[in-house]
């Protein structure tokens, strides 16, 4: 991909001054800024985000990984298994106490659903609460975000089309040359999770 970093800003949404950082190391993008850097370079957000595979259907938690991207304070753990068609991403999300999301918006859908905690989820330009047993099924396109408003964490389970994190085995670009893009996030493996 040869693409300027103006460009690259045209296309994502993304200023250039940015873009400019997160080339050079001294910014850390979050994960609706990578998905706009990948919907501008027409890549999917897999590309700049690798995470621990699930080769088969099932997946124990006494055997899952956490892991976080970059330095985000919300974990994850891949429940659903990434093989050749497959079109669901699914994980259990760990939000900490206090943190809000920037505002989404892609294609595709998802599904939440909370296991543990309360959660204040806005979609479009309505607001609810939604707490254990409660689950919520939209349209990615919708602007959505989620603010755990508590003093506790809250687990949930995240389901949907859009293609996050999808392991994959890195690739050299096709010309073998450099690129101006940014880099890959890195993502911060820890121990099996235990309940």
């Amino acid at each position: 991909m040869h693409m300027t970093l103006q460009a690259l800003s045209d296309a994502a949404g993304v200023s250039v001054g940015y873009l400019s950082q997160i080339e050079r190391d001294l910014a850390m993008p979050s994960l609706g800024t990578l998905a706009q850097i990948a919907q501008g370079l027409n890549a999917e957000l897999n590309h700049f985000i690798l995470a621990p595979a699930i080769d088969t259907g099932l997946s124990r938690a006494s055997e899952r990984m956490v892991f976080s991207v970059g330095g985000s304070p919300v974990s994850y753990e891949r429940i659903g298994a990434d093989f050749a068609g497959n079109q669901l991403s699914s994980f259990v999300i760990t939000i900490p106490a206090g943190h809000r999301s920037e505002v989404f918006s892609h294609e595709g859908e998802e599904l939440v659903y909370v296991l543990q905690g309360e959660i204040l989820f806005g979609l479009d330009d309505d607001e609810t609460t939604i707490t254990p047993g409660d689950g919520l099924h939209f349209r990615g396109i919708q602007p959505h975000y989620w603010w755990n408003k508590t003093d506790r964490p809250v687990r949930l389970i995240w389901t949907g089309t859009l293609p996050l994190f999808r392991s994959r085995t890195p690739l050299p670009n096709e010309t073998g040359m450099p690129q101006a893009t940014p880099k890959p996030a890195t993502t911060t493996k820890t121990k099996p999770h235990r309940k």
